[in-house]
């Protein structure tokens, strides 16, 4: 066979005039058809259109509110995704934050009495604003945590001193007590 005046098409000629044909389907998947077709729903005696997928949400609400572990689950998610989308959607506006802090002693005393770590001084004198020393609850939790360090006789004079009840406290081995 030779390439020659005796081949199918003319030079210059396209085999394919008419190009490579559309795609007949639409890129859409079967759950697509299904879920934008509308149903007629009675809510509280009032016909309702929703999709399909609208009403299967609203089962899965309903199943939810009536127990059903996995229908709670789902619409966990389905509020984490919506409260994702606002976020998306709300996003705030681009501006310069700016950060302020105030440090006060006393703030920061009246927090740890609040919390228990400060306690007022066990003692018998009568001052006018008592010393505060940390809780022997604090403290021993303190000298609880794991670790290989060894308390030294001046390590442990301090912390005797700061603490309330130092007596109470029950000293990890190998402390010079």
């Amino acid at each position: 066979m030779t390439r020659g005046g005796d081949t199918r098409f003319k030079k210059g000629q396209s085999g394919n005039p008419a190009g490579r044909p559309r795609k007949r389907r639409p890129n859409v998947s079967a759950f697509d058809v299904v879920f934008d077709k509308v149903l007629t729903v009675n809510q509280g005696g009032k016909p309702r259109e929703l999709t399909v997928d609208e009403a299967l949400q609203l089962q899965t609400y309903q199943a939810a509110l009536g127990g059903n572990k996995m229908a709670i689950r789902q619409v966990l998610k389905m509020i984490e995704k919506r409260e994702a989308a606002l976020v998306r959607r709300n996003k705030p506006a681009g501006g310069r934050i700016t950060k302020e802090q105030e440090y006060s002693s006393d703030n920061a005393r009246e927090a740890l009495v609040i919390l228990g770590l400060l306690e007022p001084e066990l003692s018998l004198s009568d001052d006018a604003e008592p010393r505060m020393k940390v809780s022997t609850w604090a403290t021993q939790a303190g000298l609880s945590r794991p670790g290989k360090r060894k308390l030294t006789r001046t390590n442990v004079n301090d912390i005797k001193f700061f603490t309330n009840e130092p007596e109470e406290l029950k000293w990890p081995r190998g402390s010079e007590v």
